[in-house]
Protein backbone atom coordinates (compact mmCIF):
# COMPACT_ATOMS: atom_id res chain seq x y z
CA UNK A 1 0.00 0.00 0.00
CA UNK A 2 1.34 3.40 -0.97
CA UNK A 3 -1.43 5.33 0.77
CA UNK A 4 -0.48 6.75 4.20
CA UNK A 5 -2.28 4.95 7.05
CA UNK A 6 -1.48 4.22 10.68
CA UNK A 7 -1.93 0.58 11.66
CA UNK A 8 -3.44 -0.52 14.97
CA UNK A 9 -3.80 -3.68 17.03
CA UNK A 10 -7.37 -4.97 17.35
CA UNK A 11 -9.34 -7.63 19.22
CA UNK A 12 -7.85 -11.13 18.70
CA UNK A 13 -10.83 -13.33 19.66
CA UNK A 14 -14.16 -13.31 17.87
CA UNK A 15 -17.21 -13.14 20.17
CA UNK A 16 -19.82 -15.87 19.94
CA UNK A 17 -22.65 -13.34 19.98
CA UNK A 18 -23.24 -9.58 19.79
CA UNK A 19 -26.19 -7.20 19.77
CA UNK A 20 -24.95 -5.74 16.47
CA UNK A 21 -22.31 -6.83 13.97
CA UNK A 22 -20.93 -4.13 11.70
CA UNK A 23 -19.42 -5.41 8.45
CA UNK A 24 -16.73 -3.12 7.08
CA UNK A 25 -14.06 -1.08 8.86
CA UNK A 26 -14.19 2.08 6.80
CA UNK A 27 -15.28 5.46 8.11
CA UNK A 28 -19.01 4.67 8.13
CA UNK A 29 -18.67 1.25 9.76
CA UNK A 30 -16.23 2.48 12.38
CA UNK A 31 -18.37 5.47 13.39
CA UNK A 32 -21.46 3.25 13.52
CA UNK A 33 -19.73 0.86 15.89
CA UNK A 34 -18.27 3.76 17.89
CA UNK A 35 -21.63 5.39 18.61
CA UNK A 36 -23.21 2.03 19.41
CA UNK A 37 -20.42 1.12 21.85
CA UNK A 38 -20.74 4.49 23.59
CA UNK A 39 -24.41 3.64 24.24
CA UNK A 40 -23.56 0.35 25.88
CA UNK A 41 -24.54 -1.81 22.90
CA UNK A 42 -22.50 -4.99 22.54
CA UNK A 43 -21.06 -4.43 19.07
CA UNK A 44 -18.50 -6.32 17.00
CA UNK A 45 -16.93 -4.80 13.89
CA UNK A 46 -15.39 -7.16 11.32
CA UNK A 47 -13.04 -5.98 8.57
CA UNK A 48 -11.62 -8.24 5.87
CA UNK A 49 -8.35 -6.29 5.76
CA UNK A 50 -7.22 -3.31 7.84
CA UNK A 51 -9.49 -0.62 9.23
CA UNK A 52 -9.50 2.47 7.04
CA UNK A 53 -7.35 0.87 4.34
CA UNK A 54 -9.63 1.41 1.35
CA UNK A 55 -11.34 4.65 0.32
CA UNK A 56 -11.49 5.98 3.88
CA UNK A 57 -7.74 6.67 3.74
CA UNK A 58 -7.60 7.47 0.00
CA UNK A 59 -9.70 10.64 -0.08
CA UNK A 60 -8.88 14.34 0.25
CA UNK A 61 -9.91 14.56 3.90
CA UNK A 62 -12.48 17.31 3.32
CA UNK A 63 -15.30 17.69 5.85
CA UNK A 64 -17.56 20.14 4.11
CA UNK A 65 -20.98 21.67 3.92
CA UNK A 66 -20.05 23.82 0.92
CA UNK A 67 -21.78 22.66 -2.29
CA UNK A 68 -23.48 19.70 -0.64
CA UNK A 69 -26.67 18.40 -2.20
CA UNK A 70 -29.71 19.48 -0.18
CA UNK A 71 -30.35 15.87 0.87
CA UNK A 72 -26.87 15.52 2.38
CA UNK A 73 -26.40 18.99 3.85
CA UNK A 74 -28.07 18.31 7.24
CA UNK A 75 -25.84 15.29 7.74
CA UNK A 76 -22.77 17.28 6.72
CA UNK A 77 -23.58 19.98 9.28
CA UNK A 78 -24.11 17.47 12.09
CA UNK A 79 -20.94 15.63 11.10
CA UNK A 80 -18.81 18.74 11.51
CA UNK A 81 -20.03 19.07 15.10
CA UNK A 82 -19.26 15.39 15.73
CA UNK A 83 -15.80 15.68 14.18
CA UNK A 84 -15.09 18.59 16.49
CA UNK A 85 -15.98 16.55 19.60
CA UNK A 86 -14.06 13.43 18.60
CA UNK A 87 -10.62 14.29 19.98
CA UNK A 88 -12.05 15.17 23.39
CA UNK A 89 -14.21 12.04 23.48
CA UNK A 90 -11.50 9.62 22.41
CA UNK A 91 -8.34 11.26 23.75
CA UNK A 92 -6.77 10.90 20.31
CA UNK A 93 -6.37 13.41 17.49
CA UNK A 94 -8.14 12.54 14.21
CA UNK A 95 -6.49 15.56 12.59
CA UNK A 96 -9.72 17.56 12.35
CA UNK A 97 -9.49 21.33 11.95
CA UNK A 98 -12.09 23.91 10.92
CA UNK A 99 -9.60 25.59 8.63
CA UNK A 100 -12.20 26.73 6.11
CA UNK A 101 -12.35 25.65 2.46
CA UNK A 102 -11.36 28.02 -0.35
CA UNK A 103 -12.78 27.81 -3.88
CA UNK A 104 -11.33 30.00 -6.66
CA UNK A 105 -12.59 30.37 -10.22
CA UNK A 106 -12.16 32.19 -13.53
CA UNK A 107 -15.53 30.95 -14.81
CA UNK A 108 -18.63 33.13 -14.52
CA UNK A 109 -20.99 30.15 -14.83
CA UNK A 110 -19.20 28.32 -12.01
CA UNK A 111 -19.33 31.40 -9.80
CA UNK A 112 -23.05 31.76 -10.52
CA UNK A 113 -23.60 28.17 -9.43
CA UNK A 114 -21.75 28.78 -6.17
CA UNK A 115 -23.78 31.93 -5.56
CA UNK A 116 -26.98 29.95 -6.11
CA UNK A 117 -25.85 27.40 -3.53
CA UNK A 118 -24.97 30.24 -1.13
CA UNK A 119 -28.53 31.55 -1.42
CA UNK A 120 -29.90 28.09 -0.66
CA UNK A 121 -27.48 27.58 2.24
CA UNK A 122 -28.70 30.76 3.91
CA UNK A 123 -32.18 29.25 4.17
CA UNK A 124 -30.82 26.40 6.33
CA UNK A 125 -28.46 28.46 8.46
CA UNK A 126 -25.17 27.64 6.71
CA UNK A 127 -22.66 30.45 6.23
CA UNK A 128 -20.57 30.73 3.09
CA UNK A 129 -18.95 33.86 1.65
CA UNK A 130 -18.79 34.76 -2.03
CA UNK A 131 -15.48 36.47 -2.77
CA UNK A 132 -15.03 39.46 -5.02
CA UNK A 133 -12.19 39.57 -7.55
CA UNK A 134 -10.03 41.46 -5.06
CA UNK A 135 -10.88 39.13 -2.16
CA UNK A 136 -10.33 36.00 -4.21
CA UNK A 137 -7.03 37.25 -5.56
CA UNK A 138 -5.84 38.12 -2.05
CA UNK A 139 -6.82 34.73 -0.61
CA UNK A 140 -5.22 33.03 -3.61
CA UNK A 141 -2.09 35.17 -3.58
CA UNK A 142 0.15 32.09 -3.45
CA UNK A 143 -0.91 31.38 -7.04
CA UNK A 144 0.27 34.76 -8.30
CA UNK A 145 -2.91 35.00 -10.40
CA UNK A 146 -5.85 37.37 -10.59
CA UNK A 147 -9.10 35.47 -9.95
CA UNK A 148 -12.58 36.50 -11.03
CA UNK A 149 -14.06 35.34 -7.75
CA UNK A 150 -14.49 32.52 -5.34
CA UNK A 151 -16.07 31.12 -2.20
CA UNK A 152 -14.80 30.72 1.34
CA UNK A 153 -16.70 28.46 3.76
CA UNK A 154 -15.24 29.29 7.19
CA UNK A 155 -16.93 26.58 9.27
CA UNK A 156 -15.83 23.70 7.01
CA UNK A 157 -12.59 21.85 7.54
CA UNK A 158 -10.45 18.78 7.05
CA UNK A 159 -9.50 15.64 8.98
CA UNK A 160 -6.56 13.33 8.43
CA UNK A 161 -7.50 10.23 6.37
CA UNK A 162 -4.41 8.41 7.61
CA UNK A 163 -5.50 8.73 11.27
CA UNK A 164 -9.23 9.29 11.61
CA UNK A 165 -10.55 5.75 11.14
CA UNK A 166 -7.82 3.90 13.09
CA UNK A 167 -8.07 6.18 16.13
CA UNK A 168 -11.87 5.85 16.13
CA UNK A 169 -11.51 2.07 15.92
CA UNK A 170 -9.34 2.17 19.04
CA UNK A 171 -12.08 4.20 20.73
CA UNK A 172 -14.61 1.44 19.93
CA UNK A 173 -12.53 -1.02 21.92
CA UNK A 174 -12.05 1.46 24.75
CA UNK A 175 -15.84 1.82 24.95
CA UNK A 176 -16.36 -1.95 25.22
CA UNK A 177 -16.84 -3.00 21.59
CA UNK A 178 -14.62 -5.37 19.62
CA UNK A 179 -12.82 -4.81 16.32
CA UNK A 180 -11.53 -7.67 14.17
CA UNK A 181 -9.11 -7.11 11.28
CA UNK A 182 -8.32 -9.68 8.58
CA UNK A 183 -11.71 -11.22 9.28
CA UNK A 184 -13.99 -11.22 6.24
CA UNK A 185 -17.75 -11.53 6.65
CA UNK A 186 -18.86 -14.17 4.15
CA UNK A 187 -22.61 -13.77 4.63
CA UNK A 188 -25.49 -13.81 7.07
CA UNK A 189 -27.84 -16.43 8.41
CA UNK A 190 -31.58 -15.83 8.63
CA UNK A 191 -34.00 -17.46 11.09
CA UNK A 192 -37.75 -16.85 11.26
CA UNK A 193 -37.38 -14.29 8.50
CA UNK A 194 -34.77 -12.03 10.12
CA UNK A 195 -31.01 -11.84 10.66
CA UNK A 196 -29.79 -14.40 13.19
CA UNK A 197 -26.02 -14.51 12.62
CA UNK A 198 -23.07 -13.18 10.63
CA UNK A 199 -20.78 -15.85 9.20
CA UNK A 200 -17.11 -14.84 9.02
CA UNK A 201 -14.01 -16.69 7.89
CA UNK A 202 -13.04 -17.08 11.57
CA UNK A 203 -16.41 -18.22 12.90
CA UNK A 204 -20.06 -17.30 13.31
CA UNK A 205 -21.35 -14.46 15.48
CA UNK A 206 -24.95 -14.78 16.63
CA UNK A 207 -26.79 -11.46 16.28
CA UNK A 208 -30.15 -9.97 15.35
CA UNK A 209 -28.72 -6.91 13.58
CA UNK A 210 -26.07 -6.73 10.85
CA UNK A 211 -24.90 -3.46 9.28
CA UNK A 212 -23.42 -3.72 5.80
CA UNK A 213 -20.90 -0.86 5.54
CA UNK A 214 -18.62 -2.54 3.04
CA UNK A 215 -18.05 0.38 0.67
CA UNK A 216 -17.31 -0.78 -2.86
CA UNK A 217 -18.00 -4.41 -1.84
CA UNK A 218 -21.54 -3.77 -0.60
CA UNK A 219 -23.48 -4.58 -3.76
CA UNK A 220 -21.77 -7.91 -4.41
CA UNK A 221 -22.42 -8.87 -0.75
CA UNK A 222 -26.08 -7.90 -1.10
CA UNK A 223 -26.28 -9.95 -4.29
CA UNK A 224 -25.57 -13.07 -2.22
CA UNK A 225 -28.75 -12.33 -0.24
CA UNK A 226 -30.99 -11.66 -3.24
CA UNK A 227 -30.89 -7.90 -2.61
CA UNK A 228 -30.58 -5.71 -5.70
CA UNK A 229 -28.43 -2.72 -4.75
CA UNK A 230 -27.35 -0.62 -7.79
CA UNK A 231 -23.79 0.50 -7.17
CA UNK A 232 -20.85 1.32 -9.42
CA UNK A 233 -17.30 2.42 -8.72
CA UNK A 234 -14.79 4.66 -10.46
CA UNK A 235 -11.01 4.61 -9.97
CA UNK A 236 -9.61 7.92 -8.78
CA UNK A 237 -5.85 8.63 -8.61
CA UNK A 238 -4.30 10.94 -6.00
CA UNK A 239 -0.81 11.97 -4.94
CA UNK A 240 0.92 13.63 -2.01
CA UNK A 241 4.02 15.81 -1.76
CA UNK A 242 6.43 16.09 1.14
CA UNK A 243 6.27 18.87 3.77
CA UNK A 244 8.09 22.14 3.26
CA UNK A 245 5.82 24.39 1.20
CA UNK A 246 4.82 27.45 3.22
CA UNK A 247 2.10 30.12 3.01
CA UNK A 248 -0.27 27.99 0.94
CA UNK A 249 -4.02 27.57 1.63
CA UNK A 250 -4.98 24.70 3.94
CA UNK A 251 -7.64 23.47 1.50
CA UNK A 252 -8.16 24.81 -2.02
CA UNK A 253 -10.34 23.84 -4.98
CA UNK A 254 -9.96 25.15 -8.52
CA UNK A 255 -10.99 23.70 -11.88
CA UNK A 256 -7.34 22.77 -12.48
CA UNK A 257 -6.39 21.23 -9.15
CA UNK A 258 -7.53 20.64 -5.58
CA UNK A 259 -5.13 20.47 -2.65
CA UNK A 260 -5.26 19.75 1.08
CA UNK A 261 -2.64 20.24 3.77
CA UNK A 262 -1.98 16.98 5.61
CA UNK A 263 -1.17 16.63 9.30
CA UNK A 264 2.52 16.19 8.50
CA UNK A 265 2.63 19.49 6.60
CA UNK A 266 2.64 17.91 3.16
CA UNK A 267 -0.17 18.25 0.63
CA UNK A 268 -2.61 15.89 -1.05
CA UNK A 269 -3.17 16.83 -4.70
CA UNK A 270 -5.96 15.74 -7.05
CA UNK A 271 -8.00 16.81 -10.06
CA UNK A 272 -11.60 17.03 -8.91
CA UNK A 273 -13.92 14.51 -10.55
CA UNK A 274 -11.25 13.05 -12.85
CA UNK A 275 -11.32 9.25 -12.78
CA UNK A 276 -11.21 6.03 -14.81
CA UNK A 277 -14.23 3.81 -15.37
CA UNK A 278 -13.08 0.20 -15.14
CA UNK A 279 -15.77 -2.09 -16.58
CA UNK A 280 -17.00 -4.86 -14.26
CA UNK A 281 -19.86 -7.39 -14.38
CA UNK A 282 -21.77 -5.39 -11.78
CA UNK A 283 -21.30 -2.13 -13.63
CA UNK A 284 -22.68 -3.65 -16.80
CA UNK A 285 -25.64 -5.03 -14.85
CA UNK A 286 -26.61 -1.59 -13.54
CA UNK A 287 -25.65 0.48 -16.56
CA UNK A 288 -29.19 1.70 -17.21
CA UNK A 289 -29.53 3.11 -13.69
CA UNK A 290 -26.26 5.02 -14.06
CA UNK A 291 -26.93 6.64 -17.43
CA UNK A 292 -28.05 9.97 -15.83
CA UNK A 293 -25.00 10.04 -13.56
CA UNK A 294 -22.50 9.31 -16.33
CA UNK A 295 -24.27 11.70 -18.71
CA UNK A 296 -23.78 14.53 -16.24
CA UNK A 297 -20.14 13.72 -15.49
CA UNK A 298 -18.81 12.23 -18.70
CA UNK A 299 -16.35 15.09 -19.29
CA UNK A 300 -14.41 14.08 -16.17
CA UNK A 301 -14.45 10.31 -16.76
CA UNK A 302 -12.28 8.22 -19.06
CA UNK A 303 -12.42 4.54 -20.00
CA UNK A 304 -10.33 2.30 -17.77
CA UNK A 305 -9.00 -1.21 -18.13
CA UNK A 306 -9.54 -4.59 -16.52
CA UNK A 307 -8.28 -3.45 -13.11
CA UNK A 308 -11.77 -3.56 -11.57
CA UNK A 309 -12.62 -6.91 -13.13
CA UNK A 310 -9.48 -8.45 -11.61
CA UNK A 311 -10.09 -6.95 -8.15
CA UNK A 312 -13.40 -8.82 -7.87
CA UNK A 313 -15.29 -6.31 -5.73
CA UNK A 314 -18.05 -5.98 -8.33
CA UNK A 315 -18.50 -9.63 -9.19
CA UNK A 316 -21.88 -11.21 -9.86
CA UNK A 317 -20.59 -14.61 -8.81
CA UNK A 318 -22.28 -16.35 -5.89
CA UNK A 319 -19.96 -17.71 -3.20
CA UNK A 320 -20.31 -20.31 -0.46
CA UNK A 321 -20.14 -19.53 3.25
CA UNK A 322 -17.74 -22.41 3.87
CA UNK A 323 -15.19 -21.47 1.20
CA UNK A 324 -12.77 -18.65 0.49
CA UNK A 325 -14.55 -15.56 -0.89
CA UNK A 326 -13.32 -12.71 -3.13
CA UNK A 327 -12.89 -10.53 0.00
CA UNK A 328 -10.29 -12.95 1.33
CA UNK A 329 -8.43 -13.04 -1.98
CA UNK A 330 -8.27 -9.24 -2.12
CA UNK A 331 -8.02 -8.04 1.47
CA UNK A 332 -7.52 -4.42 0.47
CA UNK A 333 -8.61 -2.76 -2.77
CA UNK A 334 -5.34 -1.15 -3.83
CA UNK A 335 -5.72 -0.46 -7.55
CA UNK A 336 -2.96 0.90 -9.74
CA UNK A 337 -2.95 4.70 -10.02
CA UNK A 338 -3.31 6.31 -13.42
CA UNK A 339 0.25 7.61 -13.80
CA UNK A 340 -0.67 9.81 -16.76
CA UNK A 341 -3.15 11.58 -14.49
CA UNK A 342 -0.62 11.71 -11.64
CA UNK A 343 1.87 13.49 -13.90
CA UNK A 344 -0.82 15.92 -15.05
CA UNK A 345 -1.88 16.52 -11.45
CA UNK A 346 1.68 17.34 -10.39
CA UNK A 347 2.27 19.59 -13.39
CA UNK A 348 -0.94 21.53 -12.81
CA UNK A 349 -0.26 21.86 -9.09
CA UNK A 350 3.23 23.24 -9.62
CA UNK A 351 1.97 25.67 -12.25
CA UNK A 352 -0.80 26.86 -9.92
CA UNK A 353 1.32 26.92 -6.76
CA UNK A 354 5.00 27.57 -7.56
CA UNK A 355 5.79 26.95 -3.90
CA UNK A 356 5.17 23.24 -4.50
CA UNK A 357 7.87 22.84 -7.16
CA UNK A 358 10.74 21.99 -4.77
CA UNK A 359 8.65 19.44 -2.87
CA UNK A 360 9.29 15.77 -3.62
CA UNK A 361 6.42 13.43 -4.44
CA UNK A 362 5.98 11.28 -1.33
CA UNK A 363 3.08 8.98 -2.26
CA UNK A 364 0.81 8.10 -5.17
CA UNK A 365 -2.26 5.88 -4.92
CA UNK A 366 -5.67 5.11 -6.33
CA UNK A 367 -8.98 4.07 -4.82
CA UNK A 368 -12.43 2.96 -5.87
CA UNK A 369 -15.17 5.49 -5.14
CA UNK A 370 -18.52 3.69 -4.97
CA UNK A 371 -21.67 5.51 -6.00
CA UNK A 372 -25.43 5.13 -6.18
CA UNK A 373 -27.33 6.22 -9.31
CA UNK A 374 -28.39 9.49 -7.67
CA UNK A 375 -25.14 10.17 -5.80
CA UNK A 376 -26.79 9.96 -2.36
CA UNK A 377 -25.97 7.12 0.07
CA UNK A 378 -28.31 4.26 0.91
CA UNK A 379 -28.87 4.04 4.67
CA UNK A 380 -31.58 1.99 6.30
CA UNK A 381 -33.02 -1.44 6.99
CA UNK A 382 -33.64 -3.60 3.93
CA UNK A 383 -37.34 -4.45 3.88
CA UNK A 384 -36.87 -8.02 2.66
CA UNK A 385 -34.53 -9.00 5.54
CA UNK A 386 -35.40 -7.44 8.92
CA UNK A 387 -32.27 -6.74 10.92
CA UNK A 388 -30.10 -6.18 7.82
CA UNK A 389 -29.12 -2.51 7.58
CA UNK A 390 -27.45 -1.13 4.46
CA UNK A 391 -25.02 1.79 4.75
CA UNK A 392 -23.20 2.19 1.45
CA UNK A 393 -22.99 4.12 -1.80
CA UNK A 394 -21.52 7.28 -0.26
CA UNK A 395 -20.42 8.52 -3.69
CA UNK A 396 -17.15 10.11 -2.62
CA UNK A 397 -18.69 11.96 0.33
CA UNK A 398 -18.40 9.29 3.01
CA UNK A 399 -15.31 10.55 4.83
CA UNK A 400 -16.74 13.97 5.64
CA UNK A 401 -20.21 12.77 6.60
CA UNK A 402 -19.07 9.50 8.19
CA UNK A 403 -19.68 10.62 11.80
CA UNK A 404 -23.24 11.76 11.02
CA UNK A 405 -23.98 8.58 9.07
CA UNK A 406 -22.67 6.39 11.90
CA UNK A 407 -24.68 8.35 14.46
CA UNK A 408 -27.84 8.03 12.34
CA UNK A 409 -27.42 4.26 12.01
CA UNK A 410 -26.87 3.94 15.76
CA UNK A 411 -30.04 6.01 16.30
CA UNK A 412 -32.07 3.74 14.02
CA UNK A 413 -30.80 0.61 15.77
CA UNK A 414 -31.34 1.86 19.33
CA UNK A 415 -34.64 3.64 18.68
CA UNK A 416 -33.31 7.10 19.54
CA UNK A 417 -34.57 10.23 17.74
CA UNK A 418 -32.54 10.31 14.51
CA UNK A 419 -29.84 12.95 14.27
CA UNK A 420 -31.17 13.83 10.79
CA UNK A 421 -34.24 12.86 8.79
CA UNK A 422 -33.47 9.35 7.47
CA UNK A 423 -36.04 9.40 4.66
CA UNK A 424 -33.80 10.81 1.87
CA UNK A 425 -31.43 7.87 2.35
CA UNK A 426 -33.92 4.98 2.29
CA UNK A 427 -32.54 2.12 0.15
CA UNK A 428 -36.01 1.50 -1.32
CA UNK A 429 -35.83 4.73 -3.33
CA UNK A 430 -33.29 3.09 -5.64
CA UNK A 431 -35.78 0.45 -6.77
CA UNK A 432 -38.61 2.94 -7.30
CA UNK A 433 -37.01 4.58 -10.32
CA UNK A 434 -33.77 4.31 -12.27
CA UNK A 435 -33.99 8.00 -13.13
CA UNK A 436 -33.91 9.69 -9.75
CA UNK A 437 -32.48 13.18 -9.34
CA UNK A 438 -28.70 13.10 -9.52
CA UNK A 439 -26.95 15.00 -6.74
CA UNK A 440 -26.25 18.59 -7.72
CA UNK A 441 -22.77 18.70 -6.19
Amino acid sequence: MSVPLIHIETTPDLPQEADVVVIGGGVVGVFTAYYLARRGVKVALVEKGLVGAEQSSRNWGWCRQQNRDARELPMATKSLDLWEKLAEETGEDPGFRRCGLLYLSQNESELAGWAKWRDFARTVGVTTHMLSQQEATERGRATGRVWKGGVFSPSDGTADPSRAVPVTARAIMSAGGTVHQNCAARGIEVSAGRVSAVVTEKGTIRTRVAVMAGGAWASSFCHQLGIRFPQASIRASIMAVAPGANDLPDALHTAEISMTRRSNGGYTLAISGRARVDPTPQQLRFIREFIPMFARRWRSLAPGGLEGWRQGHETLRKWRLDAVTPMEKVRILDPKPDMKQIRLTHSRACDLMPGLRPMAISNVWAGYIDSTPDGVPAIGEVESIPGFILAAGFSGHGFGIGPGAGHLIADLITGKPPIVDPRPYRPERLSASAWGRVADF
